[in-house]
């Protein structure tokens, strides 16, 4: 389940700041709600969340502002064309049936942060929607931010998981408030350590870790005299600082997840509001004309050319759109456009869906599942305007019809209105398709992405088989084993309380316990996992609580929310999501099947619970370090095709040369830490970073790296090259051709600038990675379907294929999936497939 909570004073401002000035004849401003809601919808369309919800700042002081009279001090008032608005936001969201939460005393932050952690503790994932980047400091596990930006008169959004944050930053989420309390915020007026700027800031953190570790260090003779002296008059501000930036968790708000489930809109009052406020386009957009319960009205298409006397003859160049019902098609050809009837019309549908030729339509892999439901062939589509407008630019978040009749045609669509989407498509058919061939992807568009949609769409269609009562077995298991864990931290402690707690699990350990304190931040103890794996063996409480938290997180993560998930015939039915990533790597979604745990023994039971249909077994397939393969490959570095090409170790082979000892002398703990660079190096990895990942100092991790770039010049010369040429392309791109724009390797800030130059180095390894993938599937599912029909492909996980295929075939089956994978593009370190089998994805992986 996900839920999404708007910053509600942040959306506001911008879609303020964002839109032209708008009012009502009677003089008053709309365009900051106008603004709002077409973000929102954006947003709800993008994320699909299971729940939604709003969080306001109210006018009384808050306990910032009772313990530093400076707090925001500088900040100017809201301008009164957007205070009006404020309220009037209000009642939209209260119309649309749209929960707002606010509480006097505390921010809409502390709110988002109370949100976050709730849903977290009650196995919700939560997306956080702001404007202000105080917030990422909430990513987590279950929280990522969704930052909304605007430039130029358009809104521009990040999502910023904890992958994604470090990559930008260089540390975790949580540092960001170690950042603030050094730099300070002078938009919140927080003073931070005068005279110590984002650069240094940047600089103390990535050294030392946290704002505890360099006043650890003030003394050491580490850091720069003047450095040093700025730090320690600046002890006091520090520490307030730290205070003021960090956002609160605990909030006294009655809110549950479910309370805040997606409900339609009351439709009198919404469309009594959008009539006071002349919104006439949102009125139709929202369907507020139609009586209440109809699918939906449809309204004259103001953009159709001209209407067309007769269906247009199959294989006639024509653009196809449809009703949300799909009951009323329209057709659009250069002649004109016409909407009829589908059931009355369906012999001719029939065929126009079989052909395979000369058809355009938006979003493809839906209309394959539509087509599915209707008992309609689905046959191959000339093109998708909405794969070509991702693939012209992916980091756009928004591919719908309406967006892109907007961007390119400079045109409204009206509600539902089959006819002048048609006319839509038509009309960005050829625009968009040049568009592509000038920068080098049609191939790209025909070859792979187009042809993908369907076989996505019967993979989703497909679905895998769960043992539900395996994993309702498995989900008591964990339960009665979490329930004996926490009897028995009860017993060990002493007393009763709530383990989820920090504060109160700190108070545990730390006082009533007397365990040494391994880090004290400036809101209590820290019980992070990193510090109760440093106190394990301390006391028996420890290795209990370790357990409680990892079983509790499978229960309600996986073992609950996948139970929720199985549809009615037994199989769970993923979304891959193809027009998401700016690297052209498909997601999961609804539920993510790409991220079930492999890497411990328990998470890994959960891939015993997927299993084939009665009769058949599991083939699982996956690439041999596809990327580094990929990397050996472009970088044209002979010394890493050459250990490829030897069948060695990858792994071994880099450890022998860096640490420049023979092969047989290299130790498993070499070894581990010449994966760690092999996999870090082309991500731009720090020697921070490789340092606390591999548990080194900073000068053995630079060492390393210094090391790897030496004996793999190719690599470095590669990573050179790249940058350099990113910074005058302003874009990337894959063997395939795929681009991605780097408008970050323009910025002012470091930071930004050398997201950019990680983003730059890395895109066209992992790009290529996906597109090598994502041809391997096209190859696999043609293959199967020529030579093993019963066989169906099912998922893909990153560099991982999953076939079922029915039993006395699956060694052929195997044999064909490693062929068609091996031999999908002639690479100097060449690819490598390994394929097993078995009655579950536990046993065939």
């Amino acid at each position: 389940m996900k839920l999404m909570i708007l910053d509600g004073n942040s959306i506001l401002n911008r879609a303020y700041y964002g839109i032209r000035p708008l009012s009502t004849r009677d003089g008053l401003c709309t365009n900051a709600v106008y603004g709002f809601l077409n973000i929102l919808q954006k947003l709800e369309g993008e994320e699909r969340p299971d729940a939604l919800c709003v969080a306001f700042d109210l006018k009384a002081p808050t306990f910032r502002h009772l313990k530093y009279d400076g707090y925001k001090a500088t900040r100017h008032p809201m301008p009164e064309e957007l205070a009006m608005q404020l309220p009037i936001m209000k009642d939209v969201l209260r119309s649309m049936r749209i929960p707002i939460y606010e509480c006097e005393g505390w921010e809409a932050d502390d709110i988002l942060g109370t949100v976050g952690r709730r849903c977290a503790e009650n196995g919700w994932d939560c997306v956080i929607v702001t404007g202000d980047r105080d917030s990422l400091q909430l990513v987590s596990g279950r929280v990522s931010v969704r930052l909304v930006c605007t430039r130029a008169g358009q809104t521009v959004e990040t999502l910023y998981d904890e992958s994604a944050f470090r990559t930008e930053y260089g540390f975790a989420p949580k540092r960001l408030v170690d950042l603030k309390s050094l730099m300070g915020d002078s938009s919140d007026n927080i003073p931070g350590v005068p005279g110590v700027g984002q650069k240094t800031a940047n600089e103390l953190l990535l050294k030392f870790g946290s704002l505890d570790g360099i006043y650890e260090n003030l003394t050491g003779g580490e850091l720069r005299e003047s450095v040093r002296k700025k730090l320690e008059a600046g002890r006091e501000s520090a520490v307030m600082s730290y205070d003021l930036a960090t956002i609160r968790t605990d909030v006294p708000i009655d809110f549950s997840p479910e309370d805040s489930r997606r409900q339609g809109p009351d439709k009198a009052a919404l469309l009594a509001l959008f009539r006071r406020l002349e919104f006439t386009r949102l009125i139709e957009r929202y369907g507020l004309l139609c009586p209440d319960g109809a699918a939906g009205c449809l309204v004259p298409a103001e953009t159709a050319r001209g209407a067309l006397a007769a269906l247009p003859k199959i294989g006639t160049p024509c653009a196809v759109a449809a009703d949300a019902a799909f009951a009323t098609i329209a057709l659009a050809t250069a002649d004109g456009t016409i909407a009829v009837p589908l059931e009355e019309n369906r012999a001719y549908f029939e065929k126009l869906f079989a052909d395979g030729t000369n058809k355009a339509c938006a979003d493809l892999k839906t209309l394959y599942h539509t087509l599915y439901d209707h008992g309609l062939p689905a046959g191959g589509f000339a093109f998708d305007v909405s794969l070509a407008a991702y693939l012209l630019s992916p980091a756009d978040g928004d591919y719908t019809l309406g967006k892109l009749a907007q961007q390119y045609l400079g045109r409204e669509l009206p509600g539902d209105d089959p006819a002048a989407a048609a006319d839509a498509v038509f009309g960005l058919w050829r625009p968009l398709a040049d568009k592509l061939a000038e920068q080098g992807m049609k191939n790209l568009n025909e070859t792979v992405e187009l042809p993908l949609c369907r076989v996505l769409a019967q993979m989703e269609h497909e679905g895998i088989a769960v043992d539900q009562m395996a994993l309702r077995a498995f989900g008591r298991m964990l339960s009665e084993r979490a329930a004996a864990d926490e009897k028995l931290i009860y017993e060990l402690a002493g007393e009763e309380f709530n383990i989820n707690s920090t504060q109160q699990l700190g108070h545990i350990l730390f006082e009533r316990l007397g365990l040494p304190p391994v880090k004290k931040t400036k809101t209590g103890y820290s019980t992070n996992a990193d510090v109760l794996e440093k106190l394990k063996s301390r006391h028996p409480v420890i290795p209990a609580i370790l357990d409680y938290r990892t079983l509790t997180k499978l229960s309600s993560t996986y073992a609950e929310g996948l139970v929720k998930v199985i549809a009615g015939d037994g199989r769970i039915h993923t979304t891959f999501q193809n027009m998401v990533t700016s690297t052209g790597r498909l997601s999961s979604t609804d539920p993510n099947l790409q991220n079930i745990p492999v890497r411990t023994e328990l998470g890994s039971e959960i891939r015993k619970m997927f299993v084939p249909r009665d009769g058949y077994v599991l083939v699982d397939a996956d690439y041999s370090q596809i990327e580094l393969r990929v990397l050996a490959h472009i970088a044209g570095d002979q010394t890493m095709q050459q250990a490829f090409r030897s069948g060695e170790d990858i792994h071994r082979v880099t450890a022998s040369q860096v640490f420049g000892v023979p092969l047989e002398a290299v130790t498993p703990q070499m070894r581990r830490n010449a994966k760690a660079v092999n996999f870090g190096i082309v991500y731009g990895i720090s020697e921070f970073s490789l340092a606390d990942d591999i548990g080194v100092s900073r000068k053995e991790a630079g060492a390393y790296i210094n090391s790897y770039l030496e004996k793999y010049s190719g690599v470095r010369e590669y990573m050179r090259r790249t940058v350099e040429q990113a910074k005058k392309d302003g874009f990337v791109t894959t063997l395939f051709g795929r681009r991605r724009y780097l408008p970050e390797l323009a910025s002012s800030n470091f930071n930004v600038r050398s997201f950019g130059e990680r983003c730059a180095m890395n895109t066209p390894i992992q790009g290529t990675a996906a597109d090598i993938i994502k041809l391997a599937m096209l190859r696999v599912s043609d293959a199967l379907g020529k030579e093993h029909p019963k066989a169906k492909l099912l998922l893909q996980v990153h560099d991982e294929l999953i076939v079922e295929c029915p039993q006395g075939e699956e060694k052929a089956v195997m044999a064909l999936v490693k062929r068609e994978m091996e031999q999908v593009m002639p690479l100097d370190a060449p690819l490598e497939a390994d394929a097993k089998c078995g009655g579950s994805w536990y046993e065939a992986k």
